[in-house]
């Protein structure tokens, strides 16, 4: 095992659940990612936003396993511990961060922006390594894989999906918006942007290059 390239990827796992923590303090929105896990945490108040990312992240994983069947890997396994991890740094972070409360339009957007590049950083390093994908990248992935559609394509419909949904239990639990918003849009546009000028800033894979 490579401990260079596990180390980059679980440091940008940690970043990144830094990321989606400040983004939904902005109070705007949270990721296209966890649009669901925080609309199902806001109505089920016992339920922490970890918990509930675990429990999604969990379906992304049992989604892979029965699209590749026996073409998952055993090493994608390890994407289970990785949600453990994820989770539970996700539930640190808002709790680290839970001081942050934007009060105007224009902190909000500046603590939503900041998060972007935060979330951005962190997928690189995760990214980087190629040593694994995280449970949503590795469902995208495996749909990708399986019927042979384009990654990118596969990646906005799924982001996509997932925010419909988002929307639909936040229309049914709140009978309005809450957990999603202008901030879930403006991250979905601008994360992809940021992950490429931070590549082209660090060009951590050249770190990996033998």
């Amino acid at each position: 095992m490579n401990v260079k390239k596990w180390t980059y990827f679980i440091l940008g796992v940690l970043i990144n659940s830094f990321g989606i923590a400040l983004i939904t303090k902005s109070g705007l929105g949270t990721s296209p990612i966890s649009s669901i896990p925080y609309v199902l945490c806001l109505e089920f108040t016992s339920l922490s936003f970890g918990m509930t990312t675990f429990a999604i992240n969990a379906l992304f994983i049992l989604i892979q396993i029965l699209i590749l069947k026996r073409d998952f890997k055993p090493l994608q396994f390890l994407q289970v511990g990785i949600n453990i991890l994820f989770s539970l740094c996700i539930d640190i972070s808002m709790s680290v961060l839970r001081f942050v409360a934007p009060d105007t339009i224009v902190i909000q957007l500046a603590t939503l922006i900041v998060g972007c590049l935060v979330l951005a950083i962190g997928i690189n390093f995760e990214v980087a390594p190629k040593v694994m994908y995280v449970p949503g990248e590795g469902a995208v992935q495996a749909i990708s894989t399986h019927f042979h559609w384009n990654f990118g394509k596969v990646k906005v419909a799924f982001d996509t999906t997932l925010m419909s949904i988002a929307l639909i239990l936040s229309l049914v639990f709140f009978q309005g918006l809450n957990g999603i918003g202008i901030g879930t849009i403006i991250s979905a546009l601008i994360v992809g942007l940021f992950v490429n000028g931070v590549r082209k800033i660090f060009h951590l894979e050249s770190h990996f290059q033998k």
